[in-house]
C-alpha cells in the first residue's frame, strides 16, 4: 500500500500522457455544476463552458501561473438573475449588465487589496474565524451533494423509494474514488476520480441508468449562442449585492486552495491579483452572454485528493472546456453521466474542502482555552449551518457568505478590544512604573 504520494507542485509540467487525464479528471468534476447554472438561466451551456476555460486562463495568466484554480459558474447569482429575467420589460441581456457592473466592482475591491494589503484579513479573519468559514465552503454542499445522488429530493429531504440501482451506483463511485486514492500505485492513484467517474458510469449503463437521447438531438459542431448586455439600473441593483457573496467566496476558496497546496495565495501571487482575475472574467462574460464565474470548490477537491496541483494541469482543463463548447455532441455525452455517479464523486471533493478547514484549525494552533475563540467557532459554525438567512434586497446571504459576514464582524470586535485592552495594560504599567520611581525618588529625598 502506498503511504505517500508525490506532490505535483504549482507550476510543474507533466508529460501529455499524464497531463491529459489528469486535465479530463478536472474538466469532470467542475462539468454537472457549471452547466447546471446557464441551464437553470435558460440560455446555453456552450457560452458557458468557452467563457469559463476563456476566464481559467485569464486567471491563470494575470497570477501568473502562481494559483491553481477552475473558474466554473456561479451559483450566487441564480436568484437575483431569475427576478431580472422574469422582471416585466428586463430580461436576461439585462442581468449580463449586472453581471458586468459586479465583476467591475470586484476589480476596484482587487485594487483596494493592491494598497491596504491583505493584513486586514488576519484581524477581522483570525484563524478561529476562517477555519469554520472554509470548513463551511464544504460542508455546506453536503446536502447538493446527497442531491446529485438522488439520495435527497428537492426539498433536502430524504427520497422515498430508493432505487436500490441508484444506491448501488452511488456507493461503488463513491467507494472506488475514497480507497482508489489511498490502494492505487503510481499515476493510477492520482487519477482516481477519473477511474471512479468511468468505473460509476459503466455501472450505470449496464444498469441501464444511462440516458443518450440528448446526444441525438445535438450537433457536432455548433457555435456558442452570443449575445450581448443591456443596462438598467434597476436590473443592476438587483444584480450588485451578491458582490458580497462572491467576494467572501473567492476569499474562503483562495485560503483553502492555500491550505491545500502548502502555500499562502493571499501573499503570492496576491489576493488582489486573483481577485481581479475573478471579477475581469465575470465582467467578460457578461460581455459575451454567458453567467458569472467563480473559483470552483470541486476542482479544489480534485486537487486536495490527488495532490495534484499544477496550473498546466488546470489549464488543459480549461482548453477542453473551450473545445466542448463546439462540439455538441461531445458535451451532451457528458451530460449522460448520471446523478448517482457525480453525486458519490461530490461526497468525497466537498468533504475534504470540509477537512481542509478542520486542518486548518489545527495547523494553526488555535488556543481553545481562551472565550474569544471558542466563541468565534461556534458561532460561525452555527450560522453556517442553522439555515439563517438574511435578504439584501434581491439576495439572500446564508450558509458560508453569510458565516463569513458574521466572522468578519465578530473578528474585527475582537480585534478593536484587544487593542483596547494591552493598551489599557501597557497604560497601567506605565503608571504602576512611573508611581514606583515616584516612590523611590521620595524615599532617597528623606
Amino acid at each position: 500500500m502506498s503511504t505517500k504520494r508525490q506532490i505535483i507542485q504549482i507550476q510543474e509540467r507533466l508529460p501529455l500522457a499524464k497531463g491529459i487525464p489528469l486535465s479530463i479528471q478536472h474538466t469532470f468534476a467542475m462539468f454537472s455544476a457549471s452547466v447546471l447554472v446557464p441551464y437553470i438561466l435558460g440560455i446555453s451551456p456552450s457560452i458557458a463552458l468557452l467563457m469559463n476555460g476563456i476566464g481559467t486562463l485569464i486567471f491563470i495568466f494575470v497570477t501568473k501561473g502562481g494559483a491553481p484554480a477552475y473558474l466554473g459558474s456561479s451559483f450566487a447569482f441564480i436568484s437575483p438573475a431569475l427576478i431580472v429575467i422574469n422582471t416585466p420589460g428586463l430580461g436576461y441581456q439585462y442581468a449580463l449588465g449586472g453581471f458586468i457592473v459586479t465583476g467591475l466592482l470586484m476589480c476596484l475591491v482587487a485594487g483596494i487589496i493592491k494598497m491596504v494589503g491583505t493584513k486586514w484579513i488576519d484581524a477581522i479573519l483570525p484563524p478561529a474565524a476562517m477555519g469554520p468559514v472554509v470548513a463551511l465552503i464544504g460542508l455546506e454542499l453536503a446536502g447538493s451533494a446527497a442531491q446529485t445522488a438522488g439520495l435527497l429530493d428537492e426539498n433536502m429531504q430524504m427520497a422515498q423509494n430508493i432505487d436500490p440501482k441508484v444506491l448501488l451506483v452511488f456507493l461503488v463511485t463513491l467507494l472506488l474514488a475514497i480507497f482508489g486514492g489511498v490502494l492505487y500505485r503510481g499515476f493510477a492513484s492520482a487519477i482516481a476520480i477519473l477511474i471512479s467517474i468511468v468505473v460509476g458510469y459503466v455501472l450505470a449503463l449496464v444498469l441501464g441508468l444511462v440516458d443518450f437521447s440528448s446526444i441525438g438531438s445535438a450537433h457536432i459542431f455548433e457555435l456558442p449562442a452570443f449575445q450581448g448586455p443591456k443596462f438598467n439600473m434597476q436590473a443592476i441593483l438587483i444584480i450588485v449585492p451578491a458582490t458580497l457573496v462572491v467576494v467572501s467566496e473567492h476569499i474562503g476558496h483562495q485560503v483553502v486552495t492555500s491550505e491545500v497546496v502548502g502555500k499562502d495565495l493571499l501573499k503570492d501571487p496576491g489576493l488582489h491579483r486573483s481577485m481581479f482575475a475573478d471579477g475581469f472574467s465575470t465582467a467578460l462574460s457578461g460581455c459575451f452572454g454567458s453567467c458569472p464565474t467563480t473559483t470552483y470548490g470541486e476542482n479544489i477537491g480534485v486537487m486536495a485528493i490527488t495532490k495534484v496541483y499544477s496550473v498546466w494541469v488546470i489549464g488543459g482543463a480549461a482548453l477542453f472546456s473551450i473545445a466542448l463548447s463546439f462540439i455538441g455532441k461531445a458535451s451532451a455525452l457528458i451530460q449522460t453521466i448520471p446523478g448517482p455517479v457525480m453525486g458519490g464523486v461530490s461526497f468525497l471533493l466537498y468533504g475534504m474542502i470540509g477537512a481542509s478547514g478542520i486542518r486548518l484549525m489545527v495547523d494553526s494552533k488555535i488556543d481553545y482555552s481562551k472565550a474569544r475563540n471558542l466563541a468565534l467557532t461556534s458561532v460561525v459554525f452555527v450560522v453556517g449551518l442553522s439555515g439563517i438567512a438574511i435578504n439584501l434586497g434581491q439576495v439572500q446571504l446564508k450558509g458560508m457568505s453569510l458565516a463569513a459576514v458574521v466572522g468578519m464582524l465578530l473578528g474585527l470586535i475582537m480585534h478593536i478590544l484587544d487593542k483596547n485592552h494591552l493598551t489599557n495594560e501597557y497604560e497601567d504599567a506605565d503608571i504602576i512604573e512611573s508611581e514606583g520611581i515616584a516612590s523611590e525618588t521620595r524615599t532617597f529625598t528623606k
